[in-house]
């Protein structure tokens, strides 16, 4: 199981301690996403450079590929993808939202035809229990239904009560099994239904909460109504994790609301398509500006991809359409990301998160796209 400790408090934001089987996370933290049990480009070995304490995968995508015997066959997650450190795994609900045309959701579980190959399959919230457990992973969510921002209210009440009972359904499965179980809040963008979600959930008594379905269409104002309202009714007691969340204005804001536990794929997509993340805003690597630039991407970094390398070699590599570009420029992308997360926990301890996020406001703008930089 897990143990959850608080260190630090300053306003709503706190520095912690996530404690797991397989080692500890210090909080604020910002998980990796690696969807199919591997980050794109980077190796565990990789990931443990650029600093990663956790990292995310994906059950809907593991069950189809390689598939749950084939992970007991060879130890399971861990072993598979050669990580030692504390894993968590998404239920799939999303997948559940964004395949809509191939998925059919019933009270008993989510009917779905494959991605890859047409096959139809039946996900129970039973199920993805134990193929967490099965799986090995520290840290399992439940399977819950996300509905877009914009849906009929009818249809937010549905998909709250059935996020609920499928979460009471988890919960007397998993027994006293060891992987711990986070609830999943969801309701939209309709504060009392949020209000309503988090009612249902909290006497269930989760190990964390997360709250999902946002980041999904809405307008950033929206997404950050909700966060900061939801987050207030969450305990204080567990870890609480906004669900695929990531530019890094964004991060800073939603740590100062309350938040533990982030993941999302822009560090690791941008950095296939080219798009740099520096502390002093975004940087398109392809651009021609940089083809005889000998200043690595950010002279404040100490990735190796910014030790070893310069823009000049990293643009030659990205228009060469080799496979080397995506590699070194995730691997930049991946340590930025993790050095906001140590660089929030440092001057949350020291009354300096406000500053910090005024800083990075500056180089991406206040919505966070960010802007280029020379």
């Amino acid at each position: 199981m897990i143990r959850f400790e608080v260190d630090h408090r300053s306003g709503n934001a706190r520095v912690g301690r996530l404690v797991t089987p397989h080692g500890t996370v210090e909080t604020p933290a910002f998980m990796p996403v690696g969807t199919a049990g591997v980050v794109k480009g980077l190796t565990p070995r990789n990931l443990q450079e650029c600093g990663a304490q956790i990292v995310l995968a994906n059950v809907y995508h593991l069950f189809l590929r390689p598939g749950i015997e084939t992970l007991r066959a060879l130890g399971g997650l861990h072993s598979f993808m050669g990580w030692p450190g504390p894993l968590l795994t998404d239920s799939g609900g999303f997948q559940v939202f964004s395949l809509s045309p191939l998925v059919e959701v019933t009270d008993d579980g989510v009917v779905f035809k494959s991605h890859l190959d047409g096959a139809r399959h039946l996900l129970r919230p039973e199920g993805v229990v134990d193929l967490q457990v099965d799986m090995g992973v520290d840290i399992g969510m439940v399977l819950d239904e996300c509905v877009a921002g914009n849906a009929p209210v009818e249809s937010i009440r549905a998909s709250v009560a059935r996020t609920t009972a499928w979460a009471e359904r988890s919960l007397a499965c998993r027994g006293g099994r060891d992987t711990a179980l986070f609830g999943i809040v969801q309701g939209a963008v309709d504060l009392a239904w949020r209000e309503e979600s988090v009612r249902q959930l909290l006497p269930l008594q989760f190990d964390g909460y997360a709250v999902g379905g946002l980041s999904v269409g809405e307008d950033p104002a929206t997404t950050r109504t909700v966060a900061r309202h939801t987050v207030a009714l969450l305990p204080a007691t567990v870890p609480r994790y906004l669900m695929g969340v990531g530019r890094p204005v964004d991060l800073l804001d939603f740590i100062a609301m309350g938040y533990d536990l982030f993941d999302c794929v822009l560090p690791t997509r941008n950095g296939r398509n080219g798009s740099l993340f520096t502390w002093t805003g975004r940087l398109a690597v392809r651009n021609a500006q940089h083809a005889r630039d000998p200043r690595p991407v950010d002279e404040r970094c100490t990735c190796y991809t910014c030790r070893h390398f310069s823009r000049g070699y990293l643009r030659h590599l990205a228009v060469s359409g080799d496979m080397l570009s995506g590699v070194l420029n995730t691997m930049h992308n991946v340590h930025f990301y993790l050095e906001l997360m140590r660089e929030a926990r440092r001057a949350l301890s020291g009354g300096e998160l406000d500053a910090l996020r005024a800083s990075i406001a500056d180089a991406y703008g206040e919505e966070g796209a960010g802007t280029h930089v020379d």
